[in-house]
């Protein structure tokens, strides 16, 4: 009796240790947030002091130095703020498809939902100008449709076959392939000038943000996180395997509707307003892996808040590298995702091989 004891107490203490790991991990994520979003305020063509910068959020919108005020709340906080938003989106995404797939190379774009939202793009670029609505409104809100399309067709295809990781893997698959095709169409037509357009916004780029895209994308953000943190536990017993979930009462089928709903939406919340950014939603759910393991009530917020910090501190990378011409942030992920991707492959290995 006395060994059992100690046995519980053991367990308990290494699951309280545990437990204290992942909220350092989460605070000191959190403050590297905080500490990269100053200094994407502090960047840009104009360059700014820090000083001068934290004097302009005490001061506000209204601040009595205009000129500061605008720079920094017209033009820098909406595209600092957006990163925010789109990284969380896109990280908790990618952990959300990672594990109703059980797939380590799973991302928002496996099931073509960037595709999809690529082709509504172009084809508002193309022929939204026959409608009496400005770019900055029809660009937007096509792809966001698109990508519920293309959520639609995928949803259709489990309906018929079963919600079954594979069957989600493969419909993803040929959605992604049928709007990559169409949308590869659509740009050998198009003229050199709208190509143009379509190209850059593929690229994916903070600069289109405003506080109007950012209200948009940030209150579907809020609205899919009570779902997901709704299904905390189901996401974690689903790492145990369907077997074991239904076991233990989960509707494996459901949870995994639900869950490839909201990762429509938060897809669409982020690509359709600044364009489609790579890797972000496939490193931040392995690097959240590596501090809080598969719980998912630490593993959730901490992909959302590594997310974000991979894509503001693309932002700040970008401004540094050409502060005249900023780079598009998908471009500077995409090149910074492959060797982000092989330190978490070596670091996985050496723990016993990638699962």
């Amino acid at each position: 009796m006395t060994i059992a004891i100690r046995k519980v107490d053991f367990v308990r203490g290494d699951y309280r240790r545990a437990s204290r790991y992942r909220q350092l991990g989460l605070a000191l994520s959190v403050l590297a947030l905080i500490a990269l979003m100053l200094l994407d305020l502090t960047t840009g063509p104009s360059g700014m002091p820090l000083n001068d910068v934290l004097k302009g959020l005490i001061a506000g919108p209204a601040g009595e130095d205009r000129m500061t005020a605008t720079i920094l709340w017209q033009l820098r906080m909406p595209q600092t703020v957006m990163g925010l938003v789109v990284g969380a989106c896109l990280g908790l995404a990618g952990l959300q498809m990672q594990t109703i797939l059980d797939n380590p190379l799973a991302s928002p774009f496996t099931l073509g939902f960037s595709a999809a939202a690529g082709f509504g793009a172009a084809l508002a670029i193309m022929f939204g100008g026959a409608l009496a609505i400005p770019d900055y409104f029809v660009v937007p809100i096509s792809a966001f449709a698109m990508t519920l399309v293309a959520c639609g067709l995928v949803y259709l295809i489990a309906t018929l076959r079963g919600a079954s990781p594979e069957i989600l893997v493969l419909g993803g698959i040929a959605v992604s392939f049928f709007f990559q095709s169409i949308q590869s169409l659509l740009q050998f037509l198009a003229s050199p000038e709208v190509l143009q357009q379509i190209v850059f916004w593929l690229f994916g780029s903070l600069l289109k943000a405003t506080w109007t895209s950012v209200s948009v994308s940030g209150a579907i953000l809020l609205f899919c996180l009570p779902f997901v943190a709704r299904n905390c536990w189901a996401l974690t017993v689903l790492k145990l395997g369907d077997g074991n979930a239904r076991s233990l009462g989960l509707s494996v089928e459901k949870v995994r509707r639900e869950t490839f709903l909201l990762v429509a939406l938060l897809t669409a919340a982020a690509v359709s307003f600044v364009g489609t950014i790579g890797f972000v939603g496939l490193i931040a759910p392995h690097v959240c892996r590596l501090i809080a393991g598969e719980d998912h009530r630490f593993a959730l917020p901490l992909s959302a808040v590594i997310g974000a910090v991979i894509l503001v501190g693309a932002s700040v990378f970008g401004k540094f590298i050409s502060p005249a011409a900023v780079i598009p942030v998908g471009i500077v992920t995409a090149i910074a995702g492959i060797p982000m991707l092989f330190a978490v492959i070596l670091s996985r290995g050496a723990e016993g091989g990638v699962k």
